[in-house]
């Protein structure tokens, strides 16, 4: 790890790394189809709710026999609620519901314009001042969203209206949460972090869910048994321990740039498992939307 350290030598991109990115890429773009199917077999509330709990325990114990501490100290509980929030509650809350009324291939794509927010958030909260690109990048997302909100008229874009807000909210939300987790950083292990955080911003979506909506399990196909597995050991579980190893393998700008491949995995897969549109506005939100968050993450 001394090569990667020394100046005047090009940092090395470890194959490994590169491996463990493409696993979570593939995990979290796959979680988009998967999830809208199953939000027409269950409520969005008990989905998101129930699946995070369930993904939290199964990291927790990974922590355990990782003999990683899940001891918190008391310090660090308001940033760990703060960090729950955002990043997790009001994200799970919000995409699932902006998937009632969008294409899981649409909401992928504004999700994924969270860098391009927490770029600008991070001028007034760090003091980082947005340059040039990073200003054409704002411009470059917001014309991909405006491709989604008028490709197939207007009518559509208005009733799509109630998906895109969730689903902005959701990502500047996400954005919020991690510029503040970057100037207040919660000093744990990785996995711990995120056993609790995903479990504290989950369980009180388990709660309303279960409280508020109506399930009716005898109606989950088998299908969709096999897919909500998936969603708790592949997005909770396998994708986010990859995303930590390759996190540690690899440049911090690497491993950033290398998420954007999630949207397109999600258009795609979205386009082929469900059968959603992949026409020219879809096209052009892809690529106006991923050129802007290439440029805010340089």
């Amino acid at each position: 790890m001394h090569d990667s350290t020394r100046r005047g030598m090009r940092t090395r991109i470890a194959p490994a790394g590169l491996m463990f990115l493409a696993i979570t890429s593939v995990g979290w773009g796959f979680n988009w189809p998967v999830t809208k199917f199953l939000l027409s077999e269950l409520p969005p509330l008990t989905l998101r709710g129930v699946t995070g709990v369930l993904g939290a325990l199964l990291l927790a114990a990974l922590a355990v026999i990782r003999r990683d501490s899940l001891r918190i100290a008391p310090g660090i509980w308001p940033r760990l609620l703060v960090a729950a929030l955002l990043n997790v509650t009001g994200w799970m809350v919000l995409m699932g519901l902006a998937l009632l009324w969008l294409p899981a291939s649409e909401a992928a794509l504004i999700a994924y314009t969270m860098p391009v927010w927490a770029s600008l958030f991070a001028w007034p909260v760090l003091g980082e001042r947005p340059t040039l690109l990073r200003t054409i990048a704002l411009v470059m997302a917001f014309a991909g969203l405006a491709s989604i909100m008028g490709g197939n008229g207007v009518s559509a874009s208005v009733e799509k209206l109630p998906g895109i807000i969730m689903a902005l909210g959701g990502s500047i939300g996400f954005a919020v949460g991690t510029v503040v987790s970057k100037k207040y950083p919660i000093h744990l292990p990785p996995i711990t972090a995120a056993a609790w955080q995903i479990g504290l911003g989950c369980l009180p979506i388990a709660i309303v869910g279960l409280a508020l909506e109506t399930t009716h399990l005898s109606q989950v196909t088998p299908v969709g048994w096999g897919l909500l597995v998936y969603s708790v050991i592949g997005q909770f579980c396998i994708a986010y321990v990859s995303w930590f190893a390759a996190l540690s393998r690899l440049p911090a700008s690497v491993a950033a740039i290398g998420t954007m491949a999630v949207p397109v995995i999600g258009v795609v897969t979205s386009a082929i498992a469900l059968r959603e549109p992949l026409g020219v506005g879809q096209i052009a939100a892809l690529v106006f939307t991923l050129a802007g968050v290439v440029l805010a993450t340089r």
